[in-house]
């Protein structure tokens, strides 16, 4: 079996993509500074697997987590708008610096395969739906902007090093292990996990604000076909990984409400800057460049990430 290396592996979707190629009986390798990853994430795990407590910005952990390697899964990033609104800095340095090391250390040991977690805010709030890969990049965060520099290096090192890269532009991921507490939670799990302690949930706007969600196993299959497409594919482009469909605010709560079998009441409040309003994907490219279809879609997913947080969250 192979060797893959998992930056970011302590977190929401890198420990979910931990599990998937252990699941699959490769060696897997994470680093992860538990700056915003958590230990309990993958302390089930810890013994079938090697996990370097490190900085992704350090060159030295970072050579000694790649070498070896098959391919990279680099999901390390801090990753909210909101944060990189607060902290613009901070922001830059892990999500582009520590990107540039990845691809300095990759390049010196002759790792070529990187898979690279882009993110559909490279589209900004532009009008034209659904969003797809030729439209001009249009950031309006610095988190944003973060992860379009990383797709830019990604091509970069793709056509001047020959490193086989490609960019994936998650929408709006849930599931397992996403963390629904403190000012930065994504929408699914703040919602939950405010619900299931009998809070209400705070909309930032008027809710009909809509996304493309996506499940988290869709995105770690995604992962998997990109670090195993031909290298003629993985040339730096980059591939939007959603489902295709959009759900307002008020359709999640109104899903919400059902599934758990609850009135929901949400708090309304201003909306925040650096929020898109509407975010919907064409998936064409990536079904046609490297097999991607959705397994799980919205319904399904939310009802097993509820699930999942009623067993786990305290």
């Amino acid at each position: 079996m192979a060797r893959y290396l998992v930056t970011g592996g302590a977190g929401f979707i890198g420990c979910n993509m931990v599990r998937f190629l252990l699941a699959r009986g490769h060696d897997v390798v994470a680093i992860d500074d538990f700056s915003t990853g958590k230990r309990e994430n993958v302390t089930d795990i810890a013994d079938r697997m090697e996990l370097i407590e490190g900085d992704v910005r350090d060159r030295k952990a970072v050579d000694r987590a790649v070498a070896g390697c098959k391919a990279i899964f680099h999901e390390a990033a801090l990753a909210s708008v909101p944060r990189s609104v607060a902290d613009p800095v901070a922001s830059h340095d892990v999500n582009v610096n520590g990107t540039i090391t990845l691809l300095e250390a990759a390049r010196a040991t002759g790792v070529k395969r990187i898979v690279f977690a882009a993110s559909s805010s490279a589209y900004g709030d532009r009008q034209e739906s659904p969003k797809h890969e030729a439209m001009t990049p249009a950031p309006i965060s610095p988190y944003a902007a973060g992860k379009v520099a990383g797709e830019a290096y990604m091509q970069g090192y793709a056509a001047v090093y020959g490193l086989e890269t490609l960019s994936l532009r998650y929408f709006n991921v849930f599931g397992p292990y996403q963390d629904p507490a403190g000012a930065y939670a994504a929408v699914i799990p703040a919602f939950i996990g405010r619900l299931l302690h009998g809070q209400r949930p705070v909309v930032f706007g008027d809710g009909e604000q809509s996304r493309d969600f996506c499940y988290i196993e869709n995105v770690c299959e995604a992962n998997w076909l990109a670090a195993n497409a031909p290298p003629d594919v993985c040339n730096g482009q980059a591939l939007n990984i959603a489902c295709n469909r959009a759900v307002s605010l008020n359709q999640l709560l109104r899903l919400l409400g059902e599934l758990l079998n609850i009135r929901v009441r949400a708090e309304y409040t201003d909306p925040r800057p650096g929020d898109v309003k509407h975010s919907l994907a064409d998936i064409a490219r990536a079904r046609d460049m490297i097999g991607y279809q959705p397994k799980i879609y919205f319904e399904h997913g939310l009802a097993k990430a509820i699930d999942w947080y009623k067993k786990n969250l305290s």
